[in-house]
């Protein structure tokens, strides 16, 4: 691995971590900010779910500004969000700033994570790339490992607030590094699909509100169907509007290619996800990396907030916050349905069509590329 690989490997991995870490460690804390912040546990789903909606709404827009402004200075632009986010959060005199700051810090990862991402798949080669991802989703398993125990530890030892504060040196840092250990990239061509923008963002967030408001509202309320109608129909219409326009920020023949189905049994999660990100990068050109990465982890995020949904209101109405055995009964009930959406994800996956994905065509040469070929 040559330095300027592992610079970047490493402070990509450093910024998945962070991102990674921060949203386990909340989660963890929540009795805590529950009790300090006197918050219901509906305040308490949108303390999650404010860093989910922003992050899964803008995730494609930061990766479009990476494209077209430079990958690094929009993720050292994001990391600087993320920060500023993170102190607010520490401020908070109460539950609805404290949900505003978390909303912020999810815009800041919505720049960070799709750029980290392309920026590991854009240095290394093919041949060396499933390697080089292993690695960085290794250090960000690392948030997954470690982040209940930190969490429990600061609220406990600490206070919930220097949750957020830990945020502050890292991030500083690792804003410096990659300002001068990465160098500039940009992706393809030199125009911003605004139009596409508006509407994959306005889209998502119709049918992440449906998801996040679904337990409080009602399923069948008209602010959830109505949020969901028109989420759908404006995610419709985006993929009209990509298929017509002339420099698309998501491609849909991304769509068309076959990512193997990955049944990884035991190991789960942290071995199948390198996997799943190899494949989707490896299956377009190289200068569409970053769009690929950035509707991968959109789809990725939706997953999750539908599984906060889907657990929050399986806790609700089997358990409760007034006993450690509500709560048990609850926190068993969620992971049971949890442990189901996963089952049912394992069937879709043995459903899918094998083989390798198809050979995909070199990009067009232009008159200038032509003439340097001469």
């Amino acid at each position: 691995m040559r330095s300027k690989q592992a610079w970047v490997l490493g402070l990509a991995s450093l910024a998945s971590f962070m991102m990674a870490l921060d949203s386990l460690v909340v989660t963890t804390a929540l009795s805590t900010i529950r009790q300090d912040l006197t918050a219901s546990i509906e305040a308490l789903e949108w303390v999650v779910n404010a860093y989910s909606l922003a992050l899964a709404v803008l995730l494609p827009t930061g990766a479009a500004l990476g494209d077209r402004y430079g990958r690094r200075r929009v993720l050292a632009a994001g990391l600087a969000v993320f920060t500023v986010a993170s102190a607010a959060c520490a401020l908070s005199p109460g539950i609805g700033a404290l949900i505003m700051s978390r909303a912020l810090q999810g815009a800041g990862a919505a720049m960070v994570l799709p750029l980290s991402l392309t920026l590991v798949s854009a240095l290394f080669p093919p041949q060396e790339r499933g390697r080089a991802m292993g690695l960085y989703l290794g250090v960000t398993g690392l948030a997954t490992f470690s982040g209940p125990f930190v969490g429990g530890l600061v609220a406990e030892g600490l206070a919930w607030q220097w949750i957020f504060w830990l945020n502050l040196p890292i991030g500083l840092v690792t804003i410096l590094l990659a300002v001068l250990r990465v160098d500039e990239s940009r992706g393809p061509g030199g125009r911003f699909d605004l139009g596409g923008v508006v509407l994959v963002s306005a889209g998502a967030f119709g049918v992440v509100w449906a998801l996040v408001r679904g337990n409080a509202a009602g399923w069948g309320g008209a602010e959830v169907l109505g949020a969901l109608t028109l989420g759908v129909a404006l995610l419709v219409a985006f993929v009209f509007w990509e298929r017509r326009a002339e420099a698309p920020m998501l491609p849909m023949r991304f769509f068309r290619l076959r990512v193997p189905a990955l049944i990884i049994g035991s190991a789960g999660l942290t071995m199948a996800m390198p996997a799943a990100q190899k494949a989707v990068v490896g299956a377009v050109r190289p200068h569409e990396i970053g769009q690929a990465s950035g509707a991968f982890m959109t789809l990725r995020i939706f997953g999750g907030v539908f599984g906060v949904a889907v657990a929050v209101a399986v806790f609700a109405s089997a358990g409760g916050y007034a006993s450690p055995e509500e709560f048990s009964a609850g926190f068993s009930a969620g992971m049971g349905a949890v442990t189901a959406l996963a089952f049912l994800g394992l069937l879709v996956a043995l459903g899918m069509p094998g083989g390798r994905p198809a050979a995909v065509a070199a990009p067009p040469m232009t008159r200038e590329r032509e003439e340097v070929h001469e």
